[in-house]
Order: structure tokens, then C-alpha cells, then sequence
């Protein structure tokens, strides 16, 4: 589960790695489903990301590409963010 604030400027570079890190973690092994949405108000997003298990998203977490943008992510995009890892024990919707 990522919480992030975005800081202002940088739309376009951001917008396009955000694609980028879409596209890639769609790719991993024992990747299953990603969810993302954004108040463009505050600029708070919340991005939750499900893995089948902790090691398929360790992997997500190590991958080259992944570590350049949260370098580029604490440096340029974010103004503060935060990263929970949980286990999903139960999941249920409808229809």
C-alpha cells in the first residue's frame, strides 16, 4: 500500500514513469492486481498493489527500474510517502 503526496511540477516526467512502473509491475511474476487514485485537490494518492505472495513482491520491490523511480520518487516527485505491507486475509465484494 503506497500513500504519497505529490509535489507540485514535474506532470509530465512523473505521468510517464508512473506508466512506466504500471506497465512493468503488470509483468511480475506473482503480480495479480494494482489499484490507483489521486485527489488532485490535495495531490494525495493511493496506490494498492497485490502480489500472491511476500517474495513476488519483494521481487517487484527490487526490480532495476523500480528502484531508479523511488530514488526519483523521494527526490523529485513526492513531497512525503509511505509504504505498508500487508497480508490480505479475507477479500469479498459484490456483484
Amino acid at each position: 500500500i503506497f500513500v504519497s503526496r505529490r509535489a507540485a511540477g514535474h506532470d509530465v516526467e512523473y505521468a510517464a514513469m508512473a506508466d512506466r512502473m504500471d506497465e512493468l509491475a503488470r509483468q511480475q511474476p506473482g503480480f495479480v492486481e494494482m489499484v490507483s487514485v489521486r485527489d488532485p485537490k490535495t495531490r494525495v494518492g493511493l496506490t494498492v498493489s497485490y502480489f500472491v505472495d511476500e517474495e513476488s513482491a519483494r521481487a517487484w520491490k527490487q526490480h532495476p527500474e523500480h528502484l531508479v523511480a523511488q530514488s526519483r520518487g523521494a527526490a523529485e516527485f513526492y513531497e512525503e510517502y509511505r509504504v505498508t505491507v500487508a497480508e490480505v486475509t479475507r477479500s469479498y465484494g459484490f456483484p
